[in-house]
């Protein structure tokens, strides 16, 4: 199966598949990493709810997904937003590993290494669709169970995330501190 996936509907129909679908690996690409807010109601089932709250933080899910024993991997390019930060340091969820490739700009999620999204969707609210219609962005990308699609995409994201490609970048003394972990 592959589908196309355009807009917001980039949060409910991949996104927040993934997340409910992921039971062992969460390994998210983005170039820009931010204090995302889900709306609940687009999270499918299995995914961290709050009670009388209409959004929930990213970190929050990542917090969720720690106590089911879910791995998550962020790989991103970009220095996090404050507001991101600042919600991780109210607690690093204990399964979350984070790395930094200033180089990286390819935007995927793949869960469990059997599903994916890829496309041009950053790991914002703009780029979700968790904005407002009038404020996000205008995103393409595909989902995906397909094998042969996914493989490449998570050896090549894994090969930046375990730091393969450092000794030959060719950015190397321009990289402030190659994949380095959040300073909390």
């Amino acid at each position: 199966m592959v589908r196309v996936i355009l807009n917001d509907d980039h949060l409910g129909g991949a996104i927040g598949a993934a997340i409910a679908a992921c039971r062992h690996r969460l390994f998210i690409a983005t170039a820009d990493v931010k204090d995302l807010h889900l709306p609940s109601e687009q999270l499918a089932a299995g995914a961290v709810r709050k009670p009388n709250r209409q959004a929930v933080s990213i970190v929050d899910v990542f917090h969720s997904l720690a106590q089911q024993n879910v791995q998550v991997q962020l790989l991103h390019s970009g220095v996090p937003s404050g507001p991101f930060l600042a919600e991780l340091k109210k607690g690093l969820p204990q399964t979350l590993t984070m790395r930094r490739c200033p180089r990286l700009h390819a935007k995927a999620v793949i869960a469990d290494g059997r599903l994916m999204y890829l496309g041009s969707a950053n790991l914002t609210g703009a780029g979700l669709g968790a904005k407002s219609v009038r404020r996000r962005n205008f995103e393409a990308g595909i989902w995906t169970d397909e094998i042969p699609l996914i493989d490449p995409v998570a050896d090549m994201l894994e090969g930046v995330f375990s730091g393969d490609q450092c000794p030959s970048c060719g950015r190397r003394d321009y990289c402030p501190v190659p994949l380095e972990e959040p300073r909390l």
